[in-house]
């Protein structure tokens, strides 16, 4: 896919390298505005956990919004290249960690940081986007008290979830591609 950009903030108009070949599908521009639309000013200083995180399109948007750090992870060394080319790229790397790694076992090791957003798109169809949020949930410490999890899937792949920790607050659909936001319960 061309046409990958940054959105806004620091580094506006940066065109951002795909992965190649067609093992993701990186955020389009209208649904990765739409999202930082609903985040708008709580990005500022945030922290943020990016999962099955491609390209890093949305942890880089984070970023050049004003978020304070952003872990990158995925398993993929392809992607894991394309996300320092794009952190190097748009002079962000420096507020960056980018982790080669199964966000599973990221998941399900001790936590030794908590985040005010966790992003979660992996690959579409193989319900791995309910594995990740059951293991969040069952590992609150990855998530500050305010956190918001945020899946992105194919509106096809929703089933709706119960949890002990989280619980579903929103629901946002852009063509082929839905957007579900939880919190953590008081």
């Amino acid at each position: 896919m061309s046409g990958l950009r940054v959105i806004s903030g620091k580094a506006r108009g940066f065109k951002l390298r795909s992965v190649p070949g067609c093992s993701t599908r990186p955020i389009t521009d209208r649904v990765k505005e739409a999202l930082f639309n609903i985040l708008g000013a709580d990005v500022v200083s945030a922290t943020m956990l990016d999962l099955f995180a491609g390209t890093g399109s949305v942890g880089i948007e984070a970023l050049s919004r004003g978020a304070d750090f952003v872990c990158f992870v995925d398993i993929d060394r392809l992607a894991i290249s394309t996300i320092h080319a794009n952190l190097e790229h748009t002079g962000l790397s420096e507020r960056a960690d980018v982790v080669k790694s199964d966000a599973f076992s990221y998941l399900d090791r001790e936590p030794d940081q908590s985040f005010d957003y966790v992003y979660i798109a992996p690959p579409q169809y193989q319900n791995l986007w309910k594995q990740a949020i059951s293991r969040l949930d069952a590992r609150p410490g990855w998530l500050e008290e305010d956190a918001w999890v945020i899946v992105q899937i194919d509106p096809v792949e929703y089933e709706a979830q119960s949890f002990s920790n989280l619980a579903e607050f929103d629901q946002r659909k852009y063509g082929s591609t839905l957007l579900v936001f939880y919190e953590v319960e008081a």
